[in-house]
């Protein structure tokens, strides 16, 4: 519905929809942003800050009604404020001032509130650098990078020219993502793919450039939860090109199957094969992350994923609260501490029933299982996601949840599990 007839949409909003205060690109800026969300719609922030004030705020979209109105509201929000008041405002504040919006368009604040936010990091990273670019460019490739350290640079003994020129490529690709986060599970069933695309968006929606790695070869579900069933990759200049929807690179077995109801029917080394490939020939380009969305269990393909990722800068364990749950976590645990890969924490899923009219959870299992364990295990505890049937709903309409219903209690509760994710990364990539 356009928001200029949608008779019960404040006046306010209606106006910033009709007459946007602050559109177009600033002249003059120093801090700037670009997010295209996972409904499509791109906004884009500029900012002036002088002494630690943002003087100047503009922004554009190629959105709806709704999306003007919110952009316009954030900039008369931002402008004047200092730096650090600017950077935290929400979707919340954008959807407040404006007096509200229908529910299935309150993401449009969150696309804003994300991209403003981003405007600021941008500014600040800018006068750190002393420049100004894309934070994730590293412009490297193994014929250009001068890194005589770079272990794809050196031939290792009894290296056949095949298996060098193959394994240089692999190393090429992944100096190119900044960080790689896989997501397990000791069994199947806990909601694991659930976390690991909606992690995913919600980094995009940060601002981040992002890719989706489905690593589940026997039951890739990554295309059917974006709306991606169907869709067929293409290949170019020797290259595997990923499906790419608003922003996020996605790569996935489903994309090679004929159809969906078919069975993969592969032992081992076709398997270590095909997810080889999937990190030597797609072209992921630059990153700042590459979620894995792991096969369960700790058996051929986890491994293969880790070992292929030289370097994994966390693994997100997903359980549930049953008991048989908890005991293959532990092992999910385990087999990360065997390998080195840090445990960035612990996730408990389908903790409770979200009332879909009230949003009141209530304990369906025992609870606590998440934080039991990773009390046990010394590992952090990143929180508990109730069962809701909206989660369900989005995912069999193809549409991430943390993105078609932002401003659900649950969709709250999910941000504020990524946060620490993100923070904990940053802070690593730092030291």
């Amino acid at each position: 519905m356009d928001i200029h007839k949608n008779t019960e949409v404040s006046p306010t909003a209606i106006d910033h929809a009709q007459n946007p205060r602050n559109s177009g690109p600033l002249p003059a800026f120093n801090g700037h942003a670009r997010i295209t969300g996972p409904c499509g719609d791109t906004m884009e922030f500029w900012v002036m800050v002088r002494g630690s004030t943002l003087q100047k705020v503009s922004f554009t979209t190629d959105g709806c009604g709704y999306s003007q109105a919110c952009g316009s509201m954030a900039t008369c929000l931002a402008e004047g404020k200092i730096l650090e008041e600017a950077a935290i405002i929400e979707q919340q504040n954008i959807l407040d001032a404006l007096g509200g919006l229908p529910e299935d368009h309150e993401h449009c604040a969150l696309l804003v509130a994300n991209t403003l936010r981003a405007a600021c990091e941008s500014y600040i990273r800018n006068m750190v650098q002393g420049c100004q670019g894309d934070r994730s460019k590293t412009g490297k490739t193994c014929s250009t990078c001068s890194d005589e350290s770079c272990s794809a640079s050196k031939r290792k003994q009894g290296e056949s020219d095949e298996d060098f020129v193959d394994r240089q490529k692999l190393e090429n690709r992944l100096c190119r993502i900044r960080r790689k986060i896989v997501v397990l599970s000791g069994k199947g069933g806990v909601g694991k793919s659930t976390v690991a695309v909606n992690l995913a968006v919600a980094l995009v929606m940060d601002g981040w450039n992002v890719g989706l790695l489905d690593a589940d070869i026997h039951g890739p579900s990554v295309p059917t939860m974006l709306g991606l069933e169907g869709e067929k990759a293409q290949s170019g200049d020797d290259e595997i090109l990923p499906i790419e929807i608003g922003g996020l690179k996605c790569m996935s077995l489903g994309f090679f199957l004929p159809n969906p109801d078919q069975a993969v029917i592969w032992r081992g080394p076709m398997k270590m094969g095909a997810l080889k490939q999937f990190l030597k020939d797609v072209a992921w380009g630059d990153l700042d992350y590459l979620i894995v969305d792991s096969p369960p269990g700790t058996g051929d393909e986890p491994l293969s994923i880790c070992q292929l990722l030289g370097t994994v800068d966390g693994a997100v364990i997903v359980t549930t609260p049953q008991r048989v749950a908890e005991v293959d976590v532990r092992k999910a645990i385990s087999f990360c501490r065997a390998l080195g890969v840090p445990v960035i924490g612990v996730v408990e899923n389908m903790s409770g029933f979200a009332c879909p009219h009230c949003g009141e959870v209530t304990s369906v299992f025992r609870s606590g299982a998440g934080r039991r364990i990773a009390e046990d295990m010394d590992v952090p505890y990143l929180g508990s996601i109730p069962m809701d049937p909206k989660v369900a709903e989005a995912s069999d309409a193809g549409q991430p949840f943390i993105h078609s219903y932002a401003a659900s209690p649950t969709a709250g509760i999910i941000q504020e599990i990524i946060r620490p994710i993100e923070d904990l990364i940053e802070q690593q990539q730092e030291k």
